[in-house]
């Protein structure tokens, strides 16, 4: 007896489905992967960096485990959530992060300031930011900012973490000139074949030499750089009931609210634009991150806003040659935020132990082409390039003044620049 190995025509359809499904996950998986990478280097960036402020700002204010432990938890959630969320609504790559300025602001003011009226503070701030991106009047301002202005205060703001590539080798940790200089060299040779990939091999070049030799660590630690004490389980937020305060408002919410708008908002629509994501509904995204810095700020939120530094990892050719598919950068971005963040009191360990060496690295030669793009965006218009030039140098001088940062003053100087300059062209055409 004979068994007969010819298969049906429904078979044979079924076979070559499944034949065909496989390679095409595959394909999309390994497609997308930058764009994944991309996500999480700009999650990796907000937890070495801008998340030392706060806890400077937690040891000021002699917070207790728990509270700065749910502060953190709650702007990762926040940023998390708003970003996932909003890069999935509208297919674009949100970043989103905390308030840097505004953290910046606590170190001090939470040092003579009660929690709970800080915690009113931040819920007034909130309830600013979200009623001017849902009356439309911040999309009413980014309507007279012209393009190359925006460009060049987002490389403005670049232009340090591109100089801190060759700043960082002149650190005294062990190694690190050596670990500066491969990765950088790693990375012309990663870019020279898989522009791509060549992020992400860097990445794992420099965790490699550091976990191997113990480059990049305060001492010669090499048989235990890899090794990272902590303990697993999930982050209890804390709830603060707030204590309005007259003075604390004042004081500490306006500012908040000030440095989030032109600190962060600002810069974080400079970036999606200078990428080309032109029809972002700006007001939409900052009126969508203040209400979920006014739902978080019990539990320590003190600002949620769009992301500028990190932003610009997400919205370049590197997270993906194809600017429609980005959108995955921004969702990847907030669930690496959401994972993290629920795990706050513990995870973020892993990612402060990386020598800040390897950090600053990654994350200037990852923003390379977003300054190369801000600069090349600026100078296009003859116009306009010199207060686009005034742009970039204020922001990029990083001063503060007034309580207000470079960003701010570089685009205010600027559009001030644009107009004045533009009034004067205007008479001399009518001459």
């Amino acid at each position: 007896m004979t068994t007969s190995h010819t298969s049906s025509p429904a078979t044979s359809s079924l076979l070559s489905t499944a034949s065909n499904v496989k390679p095409g996950i595959a394909h999309r998986a390994v497609d997308l992967f930058p764009a994944v990478l991309a996500g999480l280097i700009a999650v990796l960036i907000s937890y070495a960096g801008p998340m030392l402020l706060m806890l400077q700002a937690a040891q000021a204010a002699h917070l207790t485990s728990a509270q700065t432990s749910s502060w953190l938890w709650a702007v990762s959630i926040g940023s998390g959530l708003s970003g996932a969320w909003m890069s999935w609504r509208y297919k674009i790559p949100v970043i989103c992060a905390w308030n840097t300025p505004g953290a910046a602001l606590l170190v001090t003011a939470l040092a003579t300031l009660p929690y709970n009226q800080a915690i009113a503070a931040y819920l007034f701030a909130a309830a600013i930011i979200f009623l001017i991106g849902a009356t439309g009047i911040f999309e009413k301002l980014m309507a007279h900012i012209p393009k190359s202005l925006c460009a060049a205060m987002l490389a403005g703001i670049l232009m340090r973490f591109g100089v801190d590539v060759f700043a960082s080798a002149r650190s005294e940790a062990h190694g690190a000139p050596y670990l500066v200089g491969l990765m950088f060299i790693a990375y012309l040779f990663y870019k020279k074949r898989s522009a791509r990939y060549a992020i992400v091999l860097t990445l794992l070049t420099g965790v490699l030499l550091w976990s191997v030799l113990g480059w990049g660590d305060a001492a010669n630690t090499a048989a235990n750089s890899a090794a990272i004490t902590w303990q697993a389980g999930l982050t209890l937020p804390v709830w603060t009931t707030p204590e309005f305060s007259v003075s604390a408002l004042l004081s500490l919410g306006l500012p908040l609210a000030l440095l989030c708008l032109t600190g962060q908002q600002v810069p974080g629509v400079a970036v999606l634009r200078a990428a080309g994501y032109e029809r972002a509904p700006s007001s939409k995204l900052v009126s969508g991150t203040g209400l979920a810095s006014l739902l978080l700020a019990p539990f320590g939120a003190h600002g949620v806003n769009l992301a500028a530094i990190t932003a610009a990892i997400c919205t370049g050719p590197e997270a993906h040659h194809q600017p429609e598919k980005r959108w995955v950068a921004g969702l990847a971005c907030g669930v690496f935020y959401l994972l993290i963040g629920s795990f706050a009191g513990s995870l973020t360990t892993l990612f402060l132990h990386l020598p800040h060496a390897l950090v600053t690295t990654v994350a200037g030669l990852a923003l390379l082409g977003a300054i190369q793009n801000g600069l090349v965006n600026a100078m296009q218009e003859n116009s306009e390039r010199e207060a686009a030039l005034i742009t970039f140098i204020v922001t990029a001088s990083n001063i503060s003044l007034l309580g207000l940062g470079s960003a701010c003053w570089g685009i205010a100087l600027g559009v001030l620049s644009y107009y004045l300059l533009r009034v004067k062209t205007a008479s001399h055409a009518t001459q």
